[in-house]
């Protein structure tokens, strides 16, 4: 199985890859083309039996008023079929209106069954099949019965991320064996099987032409309990730019990988963590002294968090990375939330940034960046979002780029082939500075 999911996501997609270990890719109308969504969707089912989107919110809810990037436009972009989870907990007779005014607001969408959840037992199901069966043409797909065990455990951050529990892989199979038990999944597989082969589609991502363009970089990448909010499609991206990815455990190993071109520390919950990466003294000193010394890094939220000078939660506080001269402090309300713009100001280091370029992407963030000193690099100004301040994101320094914001390595900002791009021109420098040194 394929899983997808809609929109700007990082937690619901490792538990989708963990449960078909596959990678999950978003699909996302504010980031991304039509014709880069249907090319997406087509080429990583290519090779699946089924696939399988999850939306966000509601079928119909979305950013526009026409509905044009909701659940609804997606399933209609893809001709695919939509299967309705309600949360029926304390309905009877009111499912009926609740389904036949989801059917009759777009005809054009194929309600093509209905899975019923939380339910108060054998009882509750019965009425409702009843009433849905009398009212409505939706079959009625399984009915799931309220289980503590089928929760998931939640925080301040919404749902726990699969890589920071052993028992993940536990979990998700005996999930998939209540839930196995109580809805009909032969019948699932049967209407997704019904959906339309698409039209192929042609989708161009510019590309940056740089010699060398086949040397092969090594790529630092931070991935574990603390940071593991990557898009699969950036990392194959980097891969196709020429990238070997080398993983690192910023919590157990001691220093970074030795011979790395690059680093990428993207997004997670430091703050969960926070006393284990203080306590790893040896490889917060690998990392600031690599940056000193002129290591190109991308950071992402989480991972500027981590290259702050301290971070502080619940009345503690204590010391990260040391590179960026800034303490970062955990609020209780979103600081940055949601689709983000932001324009280029020519102080990002890497190539084809042209200046006044307007990029979207989304950022997700409780903390904020506090005593700055006010003559900082910034790479970005806001347009729509909050980034460090409100006006200014992407703080630069030396080969370090790092964000609040997420991007993603689309046909709209290839961020990764950027990226590498500039850490193969630092590496060619440093081998031209190393042959110069040997001459004198």
């Amino acid at each position: 199985m394929q899983p997808y999911k809609k929109g700007p996501d990082f937690i619901d997609p490792m538990w989708l890859s963990a449960a078909t270990g596959r990678d999950c890719r978003n699909l996302d109308f504010y980031l991304m083309g039509r014709d880069e969504i249907v090319d997406t969707y087509q080429r990583n089912a290519a090779d699946a039996d089924v696939s399988l989107i999850e939306g966000n919110k509601g079928l119909y809810d979305g950013l526009d008023l026409d509905g044009s990037n909701s659940n609804a436009a997606l399933a209609k972009l893809l001709h695919a079929p939509v299967v309705l989870v309600i949360d029926a907990r304390g309905m009877t007779r009111g499912i009926a209106p609740l389904i036949l005014g989801y059917q009759a607001f777009d005809r054009d969408i194929r309600i093509a069954g209905v899975i019923l959840n939380n339910l108060g037992g054998a009882r509750h199901e019965g009425k409702l099949r009843a009433v849905i069966e009398h009212y409505t043409d939706v079959p009625v797909l399984g009915a799931v019965h309220h289980d503590a065990r089928l929760q998931i455990t939640e925080r301040h951050l919404g749902l726990m991320p699969s890589n920071e529990t052993g028992e993940a892989l536990e979990h998700i199979q005996m999930i998939g064996s209540i839930v196995g038990n109580q809805v009909d999944l032969d019948r699932l597989i049967q209407i997704a099987n019904s959906a339309p082969t698409l039209e192929p589609v042609e989708v161009k991502t510019p590309v940056i032409s740089t010699q060398g363009s086949n040397m092969t970089l090594r790529i630092g990448l931070a991935r574990d309990q603390a940071f593991g909010f990557y898009y699969a499609d950036d990392l194959d991206a980097m891969r196709q730019a020429g990238a070997e990815i080398i993983p690192f455990d910023t919590l157990n190993d001691r220093e970074l990988p030795a011979d790395l071109d690059g680093m990428f520390i993207g997004g997670g919950f430091p703050e969960l963590f926070m006393a284990q990466l203080e306590n790893n003294v040896s490889m917060r000193n690998s990392i600031h002294n690599a940056i000193e010394d002129g290591l190109p890094v991308y950071a992402e939220c989480g991972g500027l968090m981590y290259l702050a000078r301290s971070l502080s939660w619940r009345n503690e506080t204590r010391q990260m990375a040391g590179i960026i001269p800034g303490d970062v402090v955990m609020h209780g309300k979103p600081v940055g939330r949601g689709y983000v713009k932001v324009r280029c100001n020519g102080k990002n280091p890497w190539p084809d940034e042209q200046t006044g370029r307007e990029l979207q992407a989304h950022e997700f963030h409780y903390s904020s960046l506090e005593n700055v000193p006010t003559d900082l690099t910034y790479a970005f100004d806001v347009v729509r979002g909050y980034g460090v301040d409100g006006k200014h994101d992407g703080i630069v320094y030396k080969n370090m780029l790092a964000c609040y914001t997420h991007f993603r390595s689309l046909q709209g900002y290839n961020w990764a082939e950027r990226f590498m791009s500039f850490v193969r021109d630092v590496r060619k420098n440093r081998t031209l500075d190393s042959k110069r040194n040997c001459n004198n």
